[in-house]
């Protein structure tokens, strides 16, 4: 099985990846350089290497994969995930996250905080209508990391 985890900047994604990597799962986050980059233009943002994301999920494997990201192409991938799950929580749970993790300097200036408080308003619905899962991802993080195990076994 292939199963995507994405969702806003401090819903914990790279965490729970990190925690299922740990369990033995197959885990690739897609928010570093290689898997991602910045395209300018009209539509400018982050976007997966399309060659590289369709290496990665044509690929056989024993077990699931899951794959974290979100990206502004994800979306002409979702063909080829057995399940997409929207980590979701509330914006001063995201704020207070991005505020204090030591791992990622993202969401610490002002204007990057604004940012994600706007993508929360505009880009997470996008999420939501497109999702097989959501997940309240304001809970402990072995709940949530237990519920995509779960995911990750359904047939």
């Amino acid at each position: 099985r292939r199963v995507l985890v994405t969702g806003m900047s401090g819903t914990g994604k790279s965490s729970a990846l990190q925690a299922l990597a740990g369990r033995g799962f197959r885990t690739v986050e897609t928010d570093v350089d290689g898997w991602s980059e910045w395209v300018d233009g009209e539509d400018a943002g982050w976007f997966w290497r399309e060659e590289r994301m369709a290496e990665l999920l044509a690929a056989g494997g024993d077990g699931t994969l899951f794959v974290s990201g979100c990206v502004s192409n994800q979306g002409r991938f979702y063909d080829r995930f057995d399940a997409v799950v929207l980590l979701s929580a509330p914006a001063d749970v995201l704020l207070e996250r991005i505020g204090g993790r030591a791992t990622n300097g993202y969401g610490k200036a002002p204007e990057e905080r604004r940012l994600v408080l706007r993508q929360l308003e505009t880009v997470e619905p996008l999420l939501r209508a497109t999702c097989t899962h959501e997940l309240d991802a304001s809970r402990p993080l072995r709940e949530i990391v237990e519920e995509l195990a779960q995911i990750g076994a359904e047939r």
